[in-house]
């Protein structure tokens, strides 16, 4: 069976005009390439060219050949270059981390300069499970903390984030330093709707201490930063997420015992992480956010492949 190797072999020999000139042209030794359309040719079961003549003449069958690799060589070119940049295509992309979106967003115009022909479409919101749509082939990406096992999706680490305690000024936690869980127990602790179990400060924090604050639920980001700053309850999120309001003096953050730190994924199918659009996503979301986000860390070259199992982290606490 012939290959593309032997189409550009073929092509080259054309051009060249002998089998030395050849053999330069494709950083081959003469006796090698020589050897090549021997063995060639004898699976063919005929002749390519026609040796001893100057210039190298091809035979009617290598003419053929020749012919049809003209006709494809520039097809597998094209094709291939489709591939690496695409004409358009649409990057569909869901955010569990509910606060994600307000340093994605620069991170996204990174992006964008490199591939202006992709079409981001963004979806979120905390009562959406975006995973199970990923599976079905209705989103290519979703920024998560949670890894569903034996899923066949393919987590990429982002980067770590610290959760912090998140207070009003006035609080007597404000100023206290070794926060510890027995701190929280008579607590109101704001969380978005979701099972508790899928929160950082309840499944590592006050849980492992047998604490059991008040937990209240609430949809929407900007309304628990306002309840925690009218001292209705106190919150655990990213840095990223008050950092404004911290600015502006209404809201303070602590830092939980010794630290409390989870890790972002980027979730895609398992097989498409190499795909070229997502992985200079994935790429560009990572460097801005180590680069501009403080209580950021980069993750450790070794950690840098996910088990598809593992322990389940949040990032709907963001």
């Amino acid at each position: 069976m012939i290959e593309i190797k032997h189409l550009k072999t073929i092509q080259a020999l054309n051009h060249c005009g002998s089998l030395a000139a050849t053999a330069n042209y494709l950083h081959q030794t003469q006796s090698a390439l020589s050897h090549q359309f021997s063995e060639l040719e004898h699976r063919l079961g005929f002749k390519l060219f026609i040796r001893k003549s100057h210039p190298l003449q091809l035979t009617p069958q290598g003419e053929v050949l020749l012919r049809l690799a003209e006709q494809v060589l520039p097809l597998v070119t094209a094709s291939l270059r489709e591939c690496h940049e695409p004409e358009e295509t649409n990057l569909r992309i869901a955010i569990e981390c509910h606060s994600c979106i307000q340093w994605l967003t620069p991170a996204l115009k990174r992006f964008r300069e490199c591939w202006p022909q992709v079409n981001v479409d963004f979806k979120s919101g905390v009562a959406f499970d975006p995973q199970p749509a990923l599976q079905q082939r209705e989103l290519d990406i979703v920024l998560t903390s949670d890894i569903i096992a034996d899923s066949n999706l393919h987590y990429t680490p982002l980067f770590d984030y610290e959760v912090k305690l998140v207070v009003a000024p006035d609080h007597p936690l404000a100023n206290k330093r070794d926060i510890t869980p027995q701190d929280l127990a008579a607590e109101t602790v704001l969380i978005y709707p979701v099972q508790r179990q899928r929160f950082d400060i309840w499944r590592r924090f006050l849980q492992p201490a047998g604490v059991t604050p008040i937990l209240k639920s609430v949809d929407n980001t900007l309304l628990l930063i306002q309840m925690v700053a009218a001292r209705l309850g106190i919150a655990a999120l990213p840095h990223w997420a008050v950092e404004t309001f911290e600015r502006q003096g209404l809201v303070v953050t602590q830092t939980l015992g010794e630290g409390l730190w989870s890790r972002l994924y980027a979730a895609s199918r398992e097989g498409e992480q190499r795909q070229p659009a997502i992985e200079t996503f994935i790429r560009a979301a990572r460097q801005h956010a180590v680069d501009n986000l403080p209580f950021v860390k980069r993750v450790s070259v070794s950690s840098a492949d996910a088990p598809k199992a593992m322990q389940q982290s949040d990032c709907l606490q963001c």
